[in-house]
């Protein structure tokens, strides 16, 4: 009942004003606790992995595994990704050339469809925060490996000085090298005009 009457009204593009609602594609289903662990008591631990799962399948096929940012539109047609995942970064990357929308940096989220976020939000006041659960995750692989090995030195390496070594010779530089060197075995001899 709810996805029924949910809208969003969106920003008027063109003189059409655009609302949001739920597809017809919404899938609601009840929770039972018969559902889990073989019937065994519905625990908060248990709907949370139930929904994790869920959320992760969906943000892979949604996303087509797109990493980084895009810097040219051209560089859709060499990704391994759906035509659906293509089809919305390319909609986010041309409504980011939009100047009523630049605000939006579409061009700069293309990659993630526009949303320049997790793919989960969650609430402070009810859950937790994302650094939170990196840092509980830090502190359970910093037991475990005192655990596995006592006898380790607790050193951490910090690597605080990077220095740029070269990119070699691109393709120009490296023909015309190649065109300046001396014909193999005939260093040293004299030319004749």
């Amino acid at each position: 009942m709810a996805a029924a009457k949910v809208r969003v009204d969106g920003l008027a593009i063109d003189g059409r004003t655009h609302t949001f609602t739920f597809g017809r594609q919404l899938d609601v289903r009840t929770i039972r606790s018969a559902d889990f662990n073989d019937g065994q008591e519905l625990t908060e631990r248990a709907v949370a992995a139930y929904i994790a799962k869920y959320a992760t399948k969906g943000a892979e096929a949604a996303t087509g595994a797109l990493d980084r940012p895009l810097k040219f539109a051209a560089e859709l047609a060499q990704l391994d990704i759906s035509d659906h995942a293509r089809r919305l970064i390319r909609t986010a990357w041309a409504l980011g050339a939009r100047k009523d929308l630049e605000h939006l940096r579409l061009r700069a989220w293309a990659h993630m469809l526009g949303f320049r976020g997790h793919f989960s939000t969650k609430s402070r006041r009810y859950s937790t925060t994302l650094g939170a659960l990196r840092d509980a995750r830090a502190e359970w692989r910093r037991a475990q490996a005192a655990t596995a090995n006592d006898s380790a030195p607790d050193t951490t390496y910090v690597l605080a000085h990077w220095v740029f070594a070269g990119t070699g010779l691109s393709d120009t530089e490296a023909w015309l090298a190649e065109s300046l060197a001396p014909a193999a075995g005939t260093e040293g001899e004299p030319t004749h005009a």
